[in-house]
């Protein structure tokens, strides 16, 4: 019998689970035939013994950072519930699974933080593995180029076996013991564009972490990732995001656009501003920025920032499904580019990345909900994972 055998699974309802329909947080698709076959992520996690115990809510189509979903609710993060945080987002019923023992692992996705933004929010380990590592089959396309399959859950640990399983790779524990001690591990601290404007919490708590690294004996270095700054003129007109995006929904748009959350109907059909010549440009400058991804990572065993720049709103924050009064919905549009900054800049340099929770499991609902990213380049996901399981119990004694 395998040792996962009956072990809680969620899966975000973005992968198809053969006999179910696969929604995608969306009304638009719930009448569609019930997928035929698990994606490839879901079998190998019920191969391997997992038992799914439902499909978790979600932004509509993955397009958003925060979390909010008009037609289906939006789950509460376990940090302050009594004033009703947002989740973070796209997989934020995946994370609150999570954080709330209604599952031990659960499968997201990751377009833009997708995985880490949720997991910083709900105070539990989210992890971004390098795109191309786990198969995209059978999953909702968001944006071909930037979509990564990776999961969260409650440990280092738990998100390293999952990542081994849905990748093909059999399983491997990170709680062997370890090949090198935590003095000998080198951190490089990102202070441009990722420090930029962080809420005094996210910045006190990151620091705390930061100083706790420090004491252990993790030697951290200040480096500017200069190339980063130049990210608002490279997406100035979207990026890849949007334009990919649409390329799958406009049809779906011409024919149901008014059933859509209308604020993921805005970021999609706001890919049509984009040229041919722009997206060339724009994958011409992501390499760039690839490249100097892979000359930092080489230099460090991950670099650091933190997860998000906020700590999650209140939902009430959030009229509905946009402000009626205010066509640009400016407070909505702010919080979900500050929310998605940091982490987007890993699926840009098609990195590996993991959020870690800046707290103890037990502290969840009363430690502010901020997390301490790494980041390591494409295909140094094992690597991280060691790094970030050395780093893990360090992490949770700040709080």
């Amino acid at each position: 019998m395998s040792a996962f055998a009956g072990i809680p699974l969620a899966i975000k309802d973005l992968a198809d689970v053969e006999g179910d329909i696969t929604t995608a947080g969306s009304v638009i698709l719930s009448d569609n035939a019930p997928a035929v076959a698990d994606a490839p992520a879901v079998k190998r996690l019920r191969d391997a013994g997992f038992i799914i115990v439902g499909r978790t809510n979600m932004t509509e189509f993955a397009f958003s950072g925060l979390g909010l979903n008009p037609h289906y609710g939006t789950p509460r993060s376990p940090w302050d519930r009594s004033t009703g945080r947002i989740p973070g987002g796209s997989s934020s019923g995946t994370a609150v699974a999570i954080a709330d023992g209604m599952a031990a692992i659960g499968l997201g996705t990751d377009t833009g933080g997708s995985c880490r933004i949720p997991a910083a929010f709900c105070n539990i380990v989210g992890f971004k593995p390098t795109a191309r590592r786990v198969p995209l089959d059978g999953i909702v396309p968001l944006s071909p180029s930037l979509d990564s399959v990776g999961p969260l859950g409650n440990s280092v640990d738990c998100v390293s076996i999952a990542d081994a399983i849905m990748a093909g790779n059999g399983h491997r524990s990170m709680t062997e013991p370890k090949a090198e001690p935590v003095k000998d591990l080198q951190l490089g601290l990102i202070t441009n564009f990722m420090l930029d404007d962080l809420d005094d919490l996210v910045a006190e708590r990151f620091q705390a972490g930061l100083s706790a690294l420090s004491a252990a004996g993790v030697s951290i270095t200040e480096i500017r990732f200069e190339e980063l700054d130049e990210l608002g003129h490279i997406n100035r007109d979207g990026g890849l995001a949007p334009a990919e995006a649409l390329a799958w929904h406009q049809t779906l748009i011409a024919e149901h656009g008014d059933r859509y959350d209308q604020r993921v109907r805005r970021r999609i059909e706001g890919g049509s501003v984009a040229s041919a010549v722009y997206y060339l440009e724009v994958l011409e400058h992501r390499q760039r920025l690839i490249n100097k991804m892979g000359e930092w990572g080489r230099r460090f065993d991950a670099l650091v920032a933190p997860s998000v720049a906020i700590v999650p709103p209140a939902i009430s924050s959030f009229p509905p499904d946009g402000d009626p009064s205010d066509p640009d919905d400016r407070y909505y549009t702010f919080t979900n580019h500050k929310a998605l900054r940091n982490t987007a800049v890993g699926n840009f340099v098609d990195s590996c990345a993991i959020s870690l929770p800046l707290c103890r499991p037990e502290n969840r609902a009363d430690a502010a909900a901020v997390g301490l990213m790494l980041m390591a380049p494409g295909g140094y996901d094992d690597q991280l994972l060691v790094t970030a399981a050395h780093l893990e119990p360090i992490c949770a004694n700040t709080a």
